[in-house]
């Protein structure tokens, strides 16, 4: 086994956030290039009519798994090593409904809207002084909201240990659902162009 390389101590923690800042700016500037800082295009998601999004980040997600389980296939890497944060299903699912809300009413999620701000957009430095302060209202009520925020612990879990399936065979499933959803993207586009936010530029 060779990876993580930071379990395995190639570098140390100081390395880890250089890579980690130098990893964070080409992902920033991948995002901007595929035109993820502009909000018409994000926003388009939610009418079906530019699918973008979704063929992006889920090729990128599954190229990532893909990479994954096969590097842990050939002895590579060591898939107990990699991290998996704690599952607190309802206190998650409420904050993906909100954040979900604020993407629709927005059109920026947190990285795209500091995609955005980097490039001078107003709507995306006025979303990013959202965040900031949400983040500072957040922390206010924090102590009372402290208890259902730890709530529903389910531990490090992955499907492949909820469903007791095999990781090669939820693999197998996700490629299949992405390649559903590429086929269902390519569908809405078509039918519902007319509704494209851009086209009101």
């Amino acid at each position: 086994m060779n990876a993580p390389f930071f379990k395995f101590e190639y570098f140390n923690f100081d390395v880890s956030l250089i890579l980690a800042f130098i990893i964070g700016i080409g992902f920033g500037f991948a995002l901007e290039r595929g035109g993820f800082g502009n909000a018409r295009i994000l926003a388009a998601q939610f009418y079906f009519s530019n699918m973008r999004v979704l063929k992006v980040m889920f090729t990128a997600i599954v190229t990532a798994m893909l990479g994954i389980y096969f590097l842990s296939v050939i002895g590579f890497m060591d898939l107990s090593l990699v991290y998996v944060s704690d599952t607190y299903i309802l206190p998650q699912a409420l904050g993906g409904f909100i954040l979900g809300l604020g993407f629709i009413i927005g059109g920026y999620c947190p990285g795209t809207s500091l995609v955005s701000a980097a490039t001078g957009r107003l709507d995306g430095i006025l979303f990013v002084g959202g965040v900031i302060a949400g983040i500072f209202v957040f922390g206010e009520m924090f102590p009372l909201i402290e208890n259902f925020y730890y709530s529903t612990n389910m531990g490090s879990l992955t499907l492949a240990q909820y469903f007791d399936l095999s990781y090669g065979l939820v693999v197998f499933f996700v490629v299949l659902m992405a390649l559903g959803a590429f086929a269902a993207a390519e569908w809405a586009e078509k039918k519902f162009a007319d509704k494209n936010p851009e086209n009101s530029l």
